[in-house]
């Protein structure tokens, strides 16, 4: 959260865009910088927030959205119904090994979020998190050029300002598979 703060006070971006599933991370965010600058708070369908959180959320300043997931949304129940991967899931997996979850999705996040016409599309820094046996919550954060779903490709990640070192490389990366 310091780190994005900090690259907001630099004057260029007005919009931060955060993935939360319970609150936690959404209430740090709100009471660190909602006055400050367009705070979206993106959840999905599959976790709804407590509607008192998201009025509370919401008096703070925050646009509040809750959108299908971008890379699995539609494409997930086809496969599930005729087997197979979908090209959603194939660049969402592409994504979690690149650059781990909580990078895949900030930026799945932010897409959500200008498909929801809560962010322009501009630059615009987005926070995602990881949610492991030790602990959930947003460990990666990047300045990113948002794009609507339809325009997938026209994404760019700008600059990476946090993201976990990962070490639980398994046995087929370790040998150089």
């Amino acid at each position: 959260m310091e780190i994005v703060y900090k690259r907001l006070q630099e004057g260029d971006i007005k919009s931060v865009v955060v993935a939360s599933t319970g609150g936690y991370t959404a209430f740090k965010f709100a009471r660190k910088m909602a006055r400050e600058t367009n705070l979206v708070i993106v959840s999905s369908q599959y976790e709804p927030f407590d509607p008192e959180k998201r009025e509370e959320l919401e008096s703070m300043g925050c646009k509040m959205v809750r959108h299908s997931h971008i890379l699995s949304g539609l494409d997930r129940s086809i496969s599930r119904k005729f087997s197979g991967v979908s090209h959603g899931e194939f660049l969402s997996e592409a994504l979690r090994c690149l650059f781990g979850c909580g990078m895949k999705v900030a930026i799945e996040c932010t897409i959500m979020a200008a498909d929801s016409d809560a962010i322009p599309v501009e630059k615009t820094i987005a926070v995602g998190g990881t949610g492991t046996e030790r602990g959930r919550g947003a460990d990666c954060a990047a300045v990113v050029w948002p794009a609507h779903s339809d325009n997938f490709f026209d994404c760019r990640v700008l600059e990476i300002l946090a993201k976990p070192f990962r070490r639980e490389a398994g046995k087929q990366e370790r040998r150089g598979h």
